[in-house]
């Protein structure tokens, strides 16, 4: 799609007029409710300083369809938009509606003007967003001394730009709806493989099959000496998240290491978070690293076991040794860890245990794998749609905009 011949198509010779946003629309300020007025019971949302209702009320004073600025707090300057009927406090602008603009194609116009109207913002103890602000904004009104055909253009731009909104929902209910059923397909075939009649196996403990367990530390926090300019990997329990683990969010230098209870760790150990709200979730690092105190790290001896069945093992069970943490925190130890019991099939007979293991895991990775490509392509795809569609709505509310009006 070519910008000036598409925009050139649209407007078929008409005129494109600037015009001050304050010109074309009222910018209006809403009234504030207490805590008290809100309930979830009621019917209206209620919208303060962001997108996120904060509750519901009984009234509503401002109609559906109508394009919203938020004005205070983090927030500020963010656009939003509300297809029904909802109550506006003072946390947020909203433009009145008028017969000469299409308000979805204001919306999208303004969505384009986001990270001016935010870089505007009064940084203070509240960030706010003054009204000037917003009245003077500029925004393009194409054909303006023919309102039917100025509305006929902002209409059209708006079908192409929701019909590109609708197709990125329809890709992301289409791929969730997929990793779901594929999580559900590899529990099923986990749950089926992971489990035994009596006899069939030997129930041993982690502990029974880990040739070395360790733990970690952390290097003084603001001591730029312990984390400038390091290389070491260094693992936190909120990268523990079921998966393998090829890198690290932080690293820590030499001197770190020598000063803390950090230390290497030999890559292919199985990690288990062992605090907080983090405690029984699992990884495997593929590489060598270091980690914090509430890891927890089995090294299993290959003799006994494979390391990824334990791992698999461990995924498994994650509610039930989660369950096991003690105190307010539900923190795990090595005790309680290395207490708890796998089954070993063929436990007598090593190397068919090891090639019974080595089977069931063949079958879970490649459920793994399914899954993490998903659950991986999601976000990137995503992404990808997202770029695709601001690129479309720049080119379609790229409007000619003069020297004057650019000033």
């Amino acid at each position: 799609m070519s910008n000036i011949s598409f925009l050139e198509k649209l407007l078929d010779g008409a005129d494109v007029e600037w015009k001050a946003l304050g010109d074309v629309t009222n910018v209006l300020r809403g009234k504030r409710l207490t805590k008290s007025q809100l309930s979830d019971g009621e019917k209206f949302p209620v919208y303060h300083g962001g997108l996120e209702p904060l509750g519901n009320y009984a009234e509503s004073n401002r109609p559906a369809n109508t394009v919203m600025i938020i004005n205070v707090g983090a927030s500020a300057g963010t656009v939003g938009y509300s297809s029904v009927d909802f109550w506006s406090s003072d946390g947020c602008f909203c433009l009145e509606h008028n017969e000469l603009v299409n308000n979805r194609f204001l919306y999208f116009v303004l969505i384009g003007h986001q990270n001016l109207l935010q870089s505007r913002v009064r940084v203070a103890s509240i960030p706010t967003l003054d009204a000037i602000v917003v009245e003077k904004l500029q925004i393009p009104i194409p054909c303006p001394e023919d309102p039917e055909k100025s509305l006929e253009i902002q209409a059209e731009i708006v079908r192409i730009l929701d019909t590109f909104t609708e197709l990125t929902t329809e890709l992301t209910t289409e791929l969730t709806a997929e990793l779901t059923a594929r999580k559900k397909q590899y529990n099923y075939y986990r749950d089926q493989l992971l489990s035994f009649e009596e006899g069939e196996v030997k129930w041993k403990t982690l502990g029974d099959v880990t040739e070395k367990w360790y733990s970690g530390g952390t290097p003084t926090a603001g001591k730029p000496e312990y984390y400038e300019g390091g290389e070491i990997p260094w693992l936190r329990t909120q990268e523990v998240k079921f998966a393998d683990i090829e890198e690290t969010e932080v690293k820590v230098t030499p001197s770190a290491l020598k000063n803390s209870s950090a230390k290497w760790i030999p890559k292919n150990c199985v990690i288990i978070a062992i605090s907080g709200a983090t405690a029984g979730r699992s990884a495997i690092n593929k590489i060598p690293l270091t980690t914090n105190q509430h890891c927890g790290c089995l090294e299993i001896d290959s003799t006994k076991a494979l390391y990824r069945y334990v791992y698999h093992w461990v995924c498994c069970n994650y509610e039930n040794i989660k369950a096991l943490g003690q105190g307010a925190r539900g923190d795990l130890n090595s005790s309680i860890i290395k207490n708890f019991k796998l089954p070993i099939p063929y436990a007598d007979a090593p190397e068919k245990s090891l090639t019974e293991q080595a089977r069931i895991v063949d079958i879970l990775d490649k459920f793994d794998a399914l899954t993490n490509s998903i659950t991986e392509g999601l976000p990137r795809e995503i992404a990808l749609r997202q770029k695709q569609y601001e690129y479309y709505r720049d080119l379609l509310l790229s409007f000619p905009k003069p020297e004057e009006a650019a000033a």
